[in-house]
């Protein structure tokens, strides 16, 4: 019997991509159980209210308060017994969300998300943001321990028992939910051939940005949930270790300012520079040998800037962190 479904589309200043968006998915009403689409528009000051408006979308207003909370909204007022979750910037393939309910069938299963595919293939950046995201993806099992809310259906009753998205984090609250679903006992499914088609950044300024904010906000993540930090089904240790690797590489440039101390520093700075750069080989090697394309050995460009980023923001987060916990002086 197939089970009702509701999807939940939050969305802040989405005016470039909802229209796509919700042209993709308004045609798959009553098609696999899916029986209405809320978009929560989380304190939007464009016109994406009023061109959701154009669609049979039930439009939620939230308080602007990060993408945890809209999701939180949609799925309470939503009335299924499956909550399906894409973002307001994914352009969902027809079949996307008949291929992730199979998953469901399997009572042990709490959630299921699929793939991306890629609405800008004439950026460079975008290009090798989607490649890497697909090469581990194709390297992810059908049971995993992680899921992203681009793409992902979880049972409603699930959210309701552990409580849905933890609205202190602004970026990793996917990652958060489905290490609760876990600990609660439940499996976690990937389908590879459940896509949406996803914007990825075309613009370095707003990805390295968005990095930055991830290094941020991985740090609460990762003192809430201890035991996550060396790698999961979509990430490996080498990937966790580069931004911290970066901030060092960054304090030995600093060090080697310090005449009394260069004639050291130069050998451990050049030592760290390399390490950092051996850590891009094993991923551009793999995606030139999956495309056939030699372009994508920029993605060692792009992944070492990424891990000076990352670790910037880490170490924002880290000394918000040590702030928070110092006694008040008043």
């Amino acid at each position: 019997m197939t089970k009702s479904v509701s999807l939940v589309i939050p969305g802040r200043n989405a005016s470039r991509t909802i229209r796509q968006c919700l042209e993709a998915v308004v045609p798959l009403l009553e098609a696999n159980g899916l029986e209405e689409i809320v978009f929560v528009d989380d304190g939007s000051t464009d016109d994406t209210a009023e061109i959701v408006g154009e669609y049979p979308v039930r439009l939620i207003q939230g308080l602007g308060a990060g993408p945890g909370a809209a999701r939180n909204l949609g799925w309470r007022a939503a009335g299924s017994e499956l909550i399906w979750f894409i973002d307001s910037d994914c352009v969902a393939e027809p079949d996307a969300l008949e291929r992730l309910l199979p998953h469901l069938e399997d009572p042990k299963v709490g959630g299921v998300s699929g793939s991306y595919g890629n609405m800008r293939p004439n950026s460079l950046l975008a290009c090798l943001i989607h490649e890497e995201i697909i090469e581990r993806h194709e390297s992810m099992p059908t049971r995993v321990n992680f899921l992203a809310t681009f793409n992902v259906v979880y049972r409603r009753a699930i959210l309701e028992q552990i409580g849905g998205f933890d609205e202190r984090f602004l970026k990793g609250q996917d990652a958060e939910l489905s290490w609760r679903a876990l600990a609660a006992g439940y499996e976690l499914g990937f389908e590879l051939n459940s896509r949406v088609k996803h914007f990825h950044a075309a613009r370095w300024r707003s990805y390295l940005r968005t990095q930055k904010q991830q290094g941020y906000w991985r740090v609460s993540l990762h003192l809430a949930h201890r035991g996550h930090s060396a790698g999961d089904s979509y990430s490996s240790v080498v990937d966790h270790v580069q931004p911290p690797l970066a901030m060092l590489v960054l304090a030995a440039v600093m060090a080697t300012l310090i005449p009394q101390l260069r004639p050291y520093n130069c050998g451990v700075c050049t030592g760290l520079i390399l390490l950092l750069l051996a850590a891009q080989v094993p991923m551009s090697w793999r995606l030139v040998r999956r495309t056939g394309q030699v372009r994508y050995l920029a993605f060692g460009a792009m992944s070492f800037a990424r891990a000076f980023w990352r670790g910037v923001g880490m170490t924002l987060g880290v000394l918000a962190a040590v702030r928070s916990r110092q006694p008040s002086q008043t």
